[in-house]
């Protein structure tokens, strides 16, 4: 160690050594400084260079966004992605580089500065204290006069403990400075020497990183050249087209517009047209047309939902218009409406009569030899027409069979015409086209309409038809229609007379006997006329073995449906009186639709809570009867899924406290909130949990994992989606079809729970 500060010097305190001492502390001084210095600079060389390291990650990201976009091109994305990946390691070691300076520079120079240099400093304090009182000792001892003694003692005595206590300080003050003149050089020597290593290790990775990624590099320098080629080529092919498109007539651009009945796809003829709209002001608007599946439909955008201008193009015909100021129109025109539409060119509309004409006729031949080849099958002699329907009923027929099988359906509901294709399902009842169109201008509110032949019918749909039909729902709703003198419109009325008498039926429900009576007389009548019916069927003895089961699984349907009508007719005396939510409320609890219809045509609020009982709904009553129909019904007509009791229990809740698995299925298909707690803090899984009860369990899974992933859907799609819509598909199936299967608890009155 080279001693800065002579020891000899030290216990003389020569001058030299104050001297020493000054040039000391001076250069100390300096040091400090420029270690503070150097620190603050290197906090912000760390800064600004994580500052770049973040920047640099953002255009690597950036870099990244570019080749998930640039997914159908493989050469980008592989480049894109390996670019990136290269540039992210990078990034990674600067990220080092720069911890490793923070340790080595900043770090480590501060320890010295605030410890080392801090002992110093306290040393020299000491140092300087006792040096002033080491001259106060001198002074005073100088001063003492001779003649008093035991002052000249006194004072000697202090300026001897004095000396020895300078002596010790002083001593250790030049130990802590050369101390500090021999550590600072190993301290700053070692933090930079740290940190070239640091930089050393760094431009070491980014070669070896860059040496294995040269390869790749030049292999796509010459894929650049090959491509640089083929896009001057492909410039001139198309320089060549354009050129030769110009030279051509623009007299080939209706070339294609032949309509093709075979087309694979299934769409006779495409393109734009000018539709003219409904409202006041009669604007045009450009659309694009096809003609496809017996339909004219229409959308604005690809990827709109096609909008349907004629649902049957059986129903409608199509003629010039030749009356209006524009050029180029047609008309085509549907028991329900009329649409007016405008071609480019004559030719144009021409083609599209044709199209249209030909797709009419088209459907009219596909339907005869629909119904040649049904006339060809093999009939039952001697079979009566209850028989036949009871075997429908059996073998599984469509939809438009099945409903048809109700009373009073043969026929539409409002006017009488034979055949109705048309179904409102919250109502219950069959439409024919006419009606159908007057119910939907009524608002989903009073009227949802469906097809019977062209729509998809769930399980519990069919059954909510077959719970009414149109002999109970107009003896409800014309209930008062004889009374009052009122003329039920009939087939070939005008439409403005039909429209008056639906929404005075429906809408201000003019004609529903509130006091009940008239719906008790025309339910024992529908009773009365069930039970013959099935005497009926019960005596035809020519059928075969088989067809006799078929008939005798139909005529023990019909007994369920008998009974509980009977049990209907009788209660309803007891709750004619009731007021109309109430015996909403009750109905649904005991599976009584027609009841339940009459409440709600009497003016009941479908979500009428029973403050008795806990605030419980008509639909949350329709879970604890355990009928799935009944929910449905409630549903349909505007029930709220998500309604909550005092306890904070819904339906769902309900429903899977009871263990059933199609109503909870039913729920979760309608939109019901399946992260509501209870009272208890208990959700509907963790209850299904607690129960054991498999089936709901995995239901409720499906429906919360179908909700995240509905929440993530990104650039390819919604995974599962198909797999979760076929599994709700097949448990409303069951429990349509084969409830026992899926209620394995018993049902017990979780209102006390």
């Amino acid at each position: 160690m080279k001693v800065t500060v002579d020891f000899e010097e030290c216990l003389k305190d020569s001058p030299r050594f104050r001297a020493a001492l000054e040039d000391v502390e001076g250069d100390v001084t300096e040091l400090e400084q420029k270690l503070d210095k150097l620190v603050k600079l290197c906090i912000g060389m760390i800064d600004a260079g994580k500052a770049f390291c973040a920047a640099n990650k953002q255009f690597m990201n950036g870099i990244r966004d570019l080749a998930q976009y640039s997914s159908k091109d493989e050469v980008i994305e592989n480049s894109l992605t390996k670019f990136s990946d290269s540039l992210q390691e990078m990034i990674n070691y600067h990220n080092i580089l720069f911890d490793q300076a923070q340790r080595s520079i900043k770090t480590q120079l501060q320890i010295f500065v605030k410890e080392d240099l801090r002992k110093f400093k306290d040393a020299k304090k000491q140092f300087d204290k006792v040096s002033e009182e080491k001259e106060n000792a001198l002074a005073k001892n100088a001063q003492v006069p001779r003649t008093k003694q035991h002052e000249v003692e006194e004072a000697t005595n202090i300026l001897t403990a004095t000396r020895k206590c300078f002596r010790h300080i002083a001593l250790d003050y030049v130990l802590q400075i050369n101390v500090l003149q021999s550590k600072r050089r190993s301290e700053i020597l070692k933090s930079m020497l740290s940190f070239m290593y640091a930089h050393l290790a760094f431009f070491h990775q980014g070669y070896d990183l860059f040496s294995e990624l040269e390869p790749y590099m030049k292999d796509l320098g010459a894929q650049l050249d090959n491509l640089v080629v083929d896009a001057a080529r492909e410039k001139r092919d198309m320089e060549l087209k354009h050129s030769t498109i110009q030279q051509k007539g623009l007299s080939a651009d209706d070339s294609n517009l032949e309509c093709n009945v075979d087309a694979e796809n299934g769409i006779v003829m495409e393109g734009y047209l000018f539709k003219r709209a409904s409202n006041a002001f009669k604007t045009w608007n450009r659309r694009w047309f096809s003609i496809q599946n017996n339909q004219l439909v229409y959308q604005k955008k690809f990827k709109d939902n096609p909008t349907v201008v004629v649902e049957d193009l059986r129903l409608c015909t199509v003629k010039h218009c030749e009356d209006i100021e524009r050029r180029f129109c047609f008309e085509v025109v549907s028991p329900t409406k009329s649409c007016m539409l405008q071609a480019d060119s004559e030719k144009l509309r021409q083609a599209w009569i044709k199209a249209v004409q030909t797709s009419i006729a088209t459907a009219y031949r596909e339907k005869g030899e629909e119904a040649e080849k049904m006339d060809k099958k093999p009939s039952m002699s001697n079979t009566s027409p209850v028989s036949e329907a009871k075997e429908k009923l059996v073998k599984g027929e469509s939809a438009l069979q099945r409903v048809q099988l109700i009373p009073g359906n043969t026929k539409c509901c409002d006017c009488g015409l034979p055949d109705p294709r048309w179904a409102s399902i919250n109502l219950g009842i069959t439409l024919c086209i006419e009606c159908s169109g007057i119910h939907r201008s009524l608002g989903v509110h009073f009227s949802k309409v469906r097809s019977l032949t062209l729509d998809t019918w769930e399980p519990e749909l069919l059954k909510l038809m077959c719970e009414l039909g149109n002999d109970v729902i107009n003896s409800v709703y014309e209930a008062r229609v004889d009374a009052m003198g009122v003329k039920k419109p009939q087939n070939g009325c005008q439409r403005q007379e039909k429209e008056a008498y639906i929404k005075a039926k429906y809408v201000e429900k003019k004609f529903v006997d509130n006091s009940g009576e008239s719906m008790l007389i025309a339910r024992k009548k529908t009773l009365t006329r069930k039970s013959s019916e099935n005497r009926l069927g019960s005596t035809d003895k020519s059928l075969s073995i088989e067809e006799q089961r078929t008939v005798s699984r139909a005529s023990e349907m019909e007994k369920k449906l008998e009974k509980r009508d009977s049990a209907v007719f009788h209660d309803s005396t007891s709750t004619r009186k009731l007021i109309p939510g109430l015996q909403l409320y009750q109905a649904a609890f005991q599976q009584n639709l027609p009841a339940m219809a009459e409440a709600l045509a009497q003016g009941a609020e479908v979500n009428w809570v029973n403050p008795k009982e806990n605030n419980a709904t008509p639909l949350i009553q329709a879970v604890f009867g355990g009928s799935l129909v009944a929910c449905e019904f409630l549903l349909q007509n505007g029930a709220n899924v998500n309604h909550r009791d005092m306890k904070g229990r819904g339906p769902l809740h309900h429903a899977t406290v009871l263990g059933h698995t199609g109503q909870v299925c039913l729920f979760l298909k309608r939109g019901a909130n399946q992260h509501a707690t209870d009272e208890d803090g208990k959700d509907p899984l963790s209850i299904a949990v607690e129960a054991a009860n498999a089936d709901i369990v995995t239901l409720l899974r499906l429906a919360r994992m179908n909700e995240e992933m509905r929440e993530s859907e990104g650039l390819y799609g919604q995974p599962g989606d198909e797999t979760y819509q076929d599994i709700f598909r097949d448990f409303s199936h069951m429990a349509s079809n084969n409830p026992e299967k899926l209620n394995r608890f018993p049902q017990s009155d979780s209102r006390k729970s």
